[in-house]
């Protein structure tokens, strides 16, 4: 990834899981905990792709895996993150820029619904039963409810932010430099040559001013 891009991912995933940890775990709300961080990869995934997607998402899940009080086997949540970014890169709008917030949306809830059951399978493959006391059925639904309400609040917000860090789409769609285009088309060059062809005239007319006033002081 481009420094912009990956200074930007860091600062938003940190932020997201320092929210995450110290606000949200602590509110104590039925079932799962809302998934700011899940949100996050999302909307980053969703602007700059699914090769960045999935290494934006194993980065968050790492930190998450290692951040307090983490209480299952590291590597399990960047495993599952890596594959959510990936997805959610391979489904995302045209120029990183929503159209229509039902795609987006349905994908969030696809994403806390699949993230919860994958999260338990992994750790159903790694024997990590922390979580065996809470129901499979009311952790994905209440996974799915929270992350729904969050996500108008933050994805746009994170898409917003991400598109900041791209170049401009026309630019990209020519080809590269602006003005490179406009060079390789002619036009710059053009415009130089109309400027070397009046400057051209303008010194003959000086000129021609200067010899026929010469004349007319010598007669």
């Amino acid at each position: 990834m481009r420094l912009n891009r990956t200074l930007l991912s860091v600062a938003l995933v940190v932020v997201a899981l320092v929210v995450q940890v110290s606000v949200l775990a602590r509110l104590q709300l039925p079932g799962a905990v809302p998934d700011l961080l899940l949100l996050t990869v999302l909307g980053l995934a969703f602007v700059y792709g699914h090769v960045s997607g999935a290494l934006i998402g194993f980065g968050a899940g790492i930190l998450a895996d290692l951040a307090p009080p983490a209480d299952h086997a590291a590597g399990r949540y960047a495993l599952v993150l890596c594959v959510i970014g990936y997805l959610a890169g391979l489904v995302r709008p045209e120029n990183g820029q929503l159209k229509s917030a039902f795609g987006p949306m349905a994908f969030v809830v696809v994403a806390a619904v699949g993230t919860t059951l994958l999260y338990a399978l992994v750790g159903a493959l790694v024997g990590d039963t922390a979580a065996r006391h809470v129901g499979l059925g009311s952790l994905v639904f209440t996974a799915a409810v929270y992350d729904l309400l969050l996500a108008p609040f933050v994805v746009p917000l994170i898409m917003g932010l991400a598109r900041r860090t791209e170049k401009d789409p026309v630019s990209e769609s020519a080809g590269g430099d602006v003005s490179a285009g406009w060079l390789s088309s002619g036009t710059g060059l053009t415009i130089g040559n109309q400027r070397g062809g009046l400057r051209v005239r303008a010194a003959r007319n000086r000129a021609a001013r200067a010899g026929r006033i010469k004349g007319v002081k010598r007669l």
